[in-house]
């Protein structure tokens, strides 16, 4: 078992991270990698810390975790993604499978990771890592890649082998455990393998066990999912992982309230400021897809076309927000074009802030709430503030016609975090959700005229304490006077408009 030092046993030296304000030279790095780590960006994270905020220790930790859940003679087996293909060689930006980034900081593509645990002695436990060698000829087109010495060195696996000896190496390590953990393709024929998996056991392979399924089909061995195991940690955050999503809705906000104060005609140059602000505050990107969806638009719960004009006497509903270093943040803000709200505007929208803020109040512990029992009660929040609207008395299938969305939902390494989560559960200490109430007002006639065409969603970030919460993305003004003095006067923060890099002594 390989256990992680505070510092990273390859380093030489860290003279070179003695940087010059000017930036004027580029220091040469010891070593390189395959993604960001320390010793090659220091300005994005701190001594000790293998992926931005988190430490080598934390995921260490986190898979004794989960071998401490599994049996003995056990494989837990992760398989990480493949770069996908829009058209041709045109490709996606890579996004790993987040079980395996979660368990190990690793994010780079054609990638498994197994952690074996032979017996009930948790110092036993052999964390094995399956990663493409190094390549010159492949390095040259796309850049480092940190290679199977550097899985080790870096990343601490006890084992390694190469992605090309994938199936070969996967085999003997079923055949020398009772039971293997692992979570297959959703088809009712364990053989028939969806394409993640036949692309990453065939690579260069000639095993004639080249799929995880015919792997797996004829071990005769247990076989269990793994996701329910990992779902259990991924939903309670460390504070590590709360302080990493603090500073992302802290970005992520103040990139609103830099748009608030520009008058923007279409949604798409509305879309692409917010991820600008979102990246030179310091994210690494944009978390998802954003909604900028003005007028009816709005009424659209995921329009992402953002392909429209924007007209002077309608609103703006945007769901946008950044990632740094694979957490999430994810804020909705709904305001007028103009900057200024006109009186229906007013009352429809300080209808959805009550809701939301009193939903907020229940994210405690102490509350002893499940999120199900949080959107229960954003329904009877809504009853009363649209019958003082005008709405008059709504019954609770009239209310989801306006309100057609649930209340929130995890949030972590996925915007939608840990789905299999049940809703049901009380609220956990560590755990973070989104509270999102919205309406939509189609232009129906029985619904009052000055409201129609109008969709509102008010979205946060909160991180759940015993007696008390957090709300990770606070920086984004949402009370409506604050959001009419940003439009207006512009934002004062002193460095707001600088480009974020942060150089950690």
């Amino acid at each position: 078992m390989n256990i992680p030092k505070n510092k990273s046993p390859v380093i030489i030296s860290r003279k070179f991270l003695r940087l010059e304000s000017s930036f004027k030279t580029r220091p040469l790095p010891p070593f390189n990698a395959g993604q960001p780590i320390y010793e090659t960006r220091p300005y994005m994270m701190k001594p000790g810390e293998l992926t931005p905020g988190i430490s080598s220790m934390e995921y260490f930790e986190r898979r004794i975790k989960l071998a401490s859940k599994l049996p003995k003679s056990s494989a837990a087996i992760v398989v990480g993604n493949s770069v996908k293909f829009a058209s041709g060689s045109v490709f996606y930006k890579f996004q790993q499978n987040n079980d395996l980034y979660y368990l190990s900081g690793w994010n780079e593509p054609d990638s498994a990771i197994i952690i074996e645990k032979p017996d009930d002695d948790l110092s036993n436990v052999i964390f094995h890592m399956i990663v493409p060698r190094n390549d010159k000829a492949v390095e040259q087109w796309d850049g480092h890649r940190t290679g199977l010495v550097g899985a080790k060195e870096i990343f601490n696996a006890d084992e390694t082998d190469e992605t090309v000896r994938a199936s070969h190496y996967i085999q003997k390590l079923i055949k020398r455990n009772k039971n293997i953990f692992i979570d297959l393709p959703k088809e009712k024929n364990i053989g028939s393998t969806s394409n993640t998996f036949k692309n990453f056991f065939n690579i260069g392979d000639n095993s004639s066990l080249s799929s995880i399924g015919k792997l797996v089909e004829s071990s005769n061995k247990t076989i269990r999912a793994l996701k329910p195991f990992i779902t259990e940690m991924r939903a309670v955050k460390s504070p590590a992982e709360i302080s990493v999503m603090r500073r992302a809705g802290q970005i992520s906000g103040r990139g609103y309230n830099q748009s608030y104060s520009k008058r923007f005609r279409t949604e798409r140059t509305l879309a692409s400021n917010l991820e600008y602000n979102f990246i030179k505050g310091g994210c690494d990107r944009s978390a998802y897809i954003p909604v900028v969806a003005s007028g009816p638009n709005s009424l659209y719960i995921h329009y992402t076309r953002n392909d429209d004009i924007m007209y002077d006497d309608e609103m703006v509903l945007v769901d946008a927000a950044g990632s740094l270093g694979g957490y999430c943040a994810d804020i909705s803000r709904t305001w007028p074009i103009t900057g200024k709200f006109s009186k229906p505007q007013t009352d429809l929208y300080q209808a959805v802030l009550n809701v939301q803020k009193n939903c907020i109040n229940y994210c405690t512990v102490s509350n002893d709430v499940s999120l199900n029992d949080i959107h229960e009660l954003s329904v009877s929040f809504f009853k009363r503030e649209l019958k003082n609207c005008g709405f008059g008395s709504l019954t609770n299938l009239e209310i989801t016609r306006l309100y057609p969305h649930y209340i929130g939902h995890n949030l972590g390494l996925d915007v939608h975090d840990v789905p299999l989560y049940s809703r049901f559960e009380k609220l956990k200490k560590g755990q973070v959700v989104t509270i999102e109430p919205g309406i939509y007002v189609p232009d129906d006639p029985k619904y009052p005229a000055h409201y129609r065409n109008i969709g509102i969603r008010i979205e946060d970030n909160i991180a759940i304490d015993d007696q008390t919460f957090t709300n990770l993305t606070a920086e984004a003004a949402k009370e409506i006077k604050d959001i009419e003095s940003v439009a207006e006067n512009g934002v004062t923060t002193p460095g707001v408009f600088d480009e974020t890099v942060d150089i950690f002594p």
